[in-house]
């Protein structure tokens, strides 16, 4: 971790982590991503995204709210680490869980405890592209259902819920559009 700043400037806690693959979920009928060679994030998100939107349905996650109502989209971007896809591969005894089954758009590593960064902290490409951590990206059946079918081992739909907590990513809203693209660095800043 890297502190600059001082004197007269702000003091900024930050960290850099590698972008390893970028993803789109643009087939209407499934979560699952897809690999691409860039992404384009726009203040909405990635254009032809499933999630992509300034603005969303509420949904169960949004208890208070009803059911339809119209509020920010803060799940415009998820992203995923190798280190916790690795882990919840381990925890389900399985050889690999790969991005695409979680319906990640951006995979990362570099950072031991990725899906727990604190809501606020910036993921930043200097002058290029900037994203806003909304939070854990709460597990949730869909992505357990996908990985039981594509490892063949029955059973590890029903347990990615539990083996994923705190290691199934985070989900972010965009607050600087540019281009994202594998082997890029992200520089972290924490709030």
């Amino acid at each position: 971790m890297r502190v600059t700043g001082g004197g007269n400037e702000a003091i900024m806690r930050t960290t850099e982590i590698m972008v390893e693959g970028v993803y789109i979920a643009d087939t209407p009928s499934t979560f699952i991503t897809r690999r691409v060679g860039e992404i384009d994030i726009k203040l909405g998100g990635i254009p032809g995204d499933r999630h992509f939107g300034l603005l969303r349905k509420a949904d169960s996650r949004q208890r208070i709210y009803p059911r339809g109502t119209m509020i920010a989209n803060r799940r415009q971007i998820s992203i995923v680490s190798v280190e916790e896809c690795t882990l919840i591969a381990e925890k389900l005894g399985i050889p690999e869980v790969c991005p695409e089954w979680l319906g990640a758009n951006v995979l990362v590593s570099g950072l031991e405890g990725f899906t727990l960064l604190p809501q606020g902290v910036r993921l930043i490409v200097p002058g290029r592209v900037g994203l806003i951590c909304e939070g854990e990206n709460l597990p949730c059946k869909g992505p357990g259902d996908v990985i039981e079918q594509e490892s063949g081992i029955v059973g590890t739909g029903s347990r990615f819920v539990r083996a994923a907590k705190q290691c199934r990513g985070i989900v972010c809203s965009v607050e600087q559009e540019g281009l994202l693209y594998a082997g890029d660095k992200l520089t972290v800043v924490y709030p």
